[in-house]
Parts: C-alpha cells; structure tokens; sequence
C-alpha cells in the first residue's frame, strides 16, 4: 500500500509539470477500495533531508485518495513557508506519506503530567488555545527530541508563547503509519 500512496503523490505533483497523465481516480479506487475510505493524511516533501513543504489534514474528510492528491499538491505548491516547487526540484525531492490515526483528547492535570502522558517519537499532536491551533506529525521528534523543546515550537507554530503550556491548552494525540521514498543511501519506512 505505501508504495502505491507513494506513487499517486509523485503523480499528482509530476501532472503539474506535464510529467505525468493525470491520475485515474475512479480506475485506482475501483482497483484498490481503500483509496474510497475517509483518511486524513499529511504529505511531507523533503529535498537534501530539509524541509521543502508538509500539509495535510488532521481530521478525515473526503476520500483517501482525494486526500492524498490534494495534500501531494499543496505541499509542493501552496505550503506559505515556501515559494512553489519547481520542475529542478521535483527531480529531487523525496516524498513521505503519513496516514493519520483520529486525534484522541489527551486530558492532563498539569505540564508534569502530560510530560509524562506524551510519548515522544510516537504521538503527533495537536495543541489548540484561545482559537490558535498547531500541530506537529510524531517525526518531529527526530529534530526536537526534548519535550520543552517540541512543545516551546508547537507554541509559536500556533502563534502562541512559547510557554503556552503554562496556560493549559487543549491536547490531543493521534499515531502515524509513514511511508518514505527511499534513495541510494536508503531509508526507513
């Protein structure tokens, strides 16, 4: 299956730069019918292993595979950190897919307790606050492994302080199954 998501990501970008035909939706869904489930997902396109853009959804909402296009897309195309992909590029940027669990309330008495209720390199999550909303996928983690760390980031990715937690916002946690391109050099999955 990750190859196949692999795939239709790559696609969906390559049809952009007339790289690719376009994606064959309802041939794909009626072959693989896991593509016609809700599935909330995030694209993460990488180039040298820095960031080049990441979007996605956090709640499911239209069809897997509809989900994945249009996230395949805006990341390479509309992420605001970063101006459009460009063909140069796409001929080396690396691709993951992320399918995202449905976000669970983490409810937490204090910072002490949800350190110790967060599982680091396993939860993403997803901070909210006086209408400010964050959220970070679990490979964050392998950047800013220390939990004041992550959670000062999460903070100013919301537009928060970076010593929101101070002023108990709202948590929820959710799990990934990932799946990355690999190149020579190799990967995980």
């Amino acid at each position: 299956m990750g190859e196949l998501l692999l795939k239709i990501a790559r696609d969906a970008i390559a049809s952009r730069f007339g790289l690719a035909p376009g994606i064959d939706k309802e041939a794909l869904a009626e072959e693989y019918p896991e593509l016609k489930r809700e599935q909330a997902t995030f694209v993460t396109l990488t180039i040298d292993g820095r960031l080049r853009g990441c979007i996605g959804s956090i709640i499911p909402h239209r069809p897997l595979i509809d989900d994945l296009i249009a996230n395949a897309e805006a990341a390479a195309f509309k992420d605001p950190r970063f101006p459009p992909l460009s063909r140069e590029e796409f001929e080396r940027v690396d691709i993951e897919v992320s399918l995202l669990s449905l976000p669970e309330r983490l409810e937490y008495s204090d910072i002490e307790d949800l350190r110790r209720k967060v599982v680091a390199g396993e939860d993403g999550v997803i901070l909210q606050l006086d209408g400010r909303q964050a959220t970070f996928l679990p490979q964050v983690w392998e950047e800013l492994g220390d939990f004041d760390l992550f959670f000062a980031h999460l903070c100013q990715k919301a537009g928060l302080p970076r010593n929101c937690l101070a002023y108990h916002p709202d948590i929820f946690i959710y799990r990934v199954e990932k799946f990355k391109e690999c190149d020579s050099a190799g990967c995980g999955s």
